[in-house]
């Protein structure tokens, strides 16, 4: 099975709501334009950061939008989600916005979000506030959703953990679903997702951070494990993918082991720029 995101389509057009945890979004069709220059050595960014960890819940919400959805009514869905963070405990990050490809899936929007702990991720899905903007903005005009649900860790900084700082301001969030075979043993697994996270974190001019993990989540058992990878830019995504080691990881390590994988992701920019 050849990985998608082997071949991912650069885009050229993309319509879609995108935020980096401040205030409400501003929707925007804009074309790919490059933010980041590479110019630090790897081994010189990955030595300043902390050795120490802390451990995080990560929150992957998939939807599938009705043909013919509105801009208006796709701008008040997502700003609805995106606003759940001010009416409840426990969030510490999010991010939300258009997915640029078509997938196998036919996934269109995605909505990430960080939590503390397990126990604030279940109150969140009892949330009154929550399920009235299931209810009201999202399952109408949605033919399903998928929640993916995986516990990680993230360097013991307050930056690191709350996604903040000029580092989260752009970038390029991806997501990686991934449904190993039945036959793959435990240590096949591990070494597949513990391949992906030392090249991650290896590349720190590229990626500003990265998850993995488990999914957890009992009602969506369709993909059993799932990854969050902020990128620096669009081309620092593209880098990454075309890269001989990225590659070869892919083929040793997941090709041999799974039955399926989706590889989506979508553009983050500061709230109030590039508005058309």
């Amino acid at each position: 099975m050849i990985h998608q995101a082997l071949a991912l389509p650069r885009p050229t057009l993309t319509r879609g709501f995108v935020s980096n945890g401040g205030g409400m979004f501003v929707h925007q069709c804009r074309t790919k334009t490059p933010r980041v220059t590479f110019c630090a050595a790897d081994d010189q960014i990955a030595s300043s950061k902390s050795n120490k960890t802390r451990k995080v819940v990560e929150h992957v919400c998939l939807l599938k939008a009705k043909d013919g959805l509105s801009e208006e009514v796709e701008k008040d869905m997502l700003d609805y989600l995106y606003t759940t963070q001010y009416q409840m405990r426990g969030i510490v990050a999010i991010s939300v916005g258009c997915i640029g490809d078509r997938n196998n899936e036919y996934f269109t929007h995605a909505l990430y979000m960080r939590f503390q702990k397990k126990e604030d991720l279940d109150k969140f899905y009892e949330n009154p506030f929550f399920l009235k903007v299931l209810n009201e903005y999202v399952t109408p005009f949605c033919h399903g959703l998928t929640n993916v649900d995986y516990e990680s860790e993230v360097e013991d900084d307050i930056l690191a953990i709350f996604r903040k700082g000029e580092e989260y301001n752009y970038g390029e969030e991806f997501v990686l679903l991934i449904t190993f075979a039945k036959s793959a043993s435990e240590k096949n697994t591990k070494d597949a997702m513990d391949s992906f996270a030392q090249l991650t974190s290896s590349l720190p001019s590229l990626i500003v951070q990265s998850t993995q993990g488990s999914n957890f989540n009992g009602s969506s058992k369709e993909f059993t494990h799932a990854a969050v990878v902020r990128f620096r830019s669009f081309d620092a995504m593209e880098i990454f993918f075309e890269g001989r080691e990225y590659k070869d990881m892919w083929r040793s390590q997941f090709e041999p082991f799974i039955e399926k994988s989706e590889a989506l992701h979508f553009s983050v920019d500061p709230v109030g720029t590039d508005v058309m």
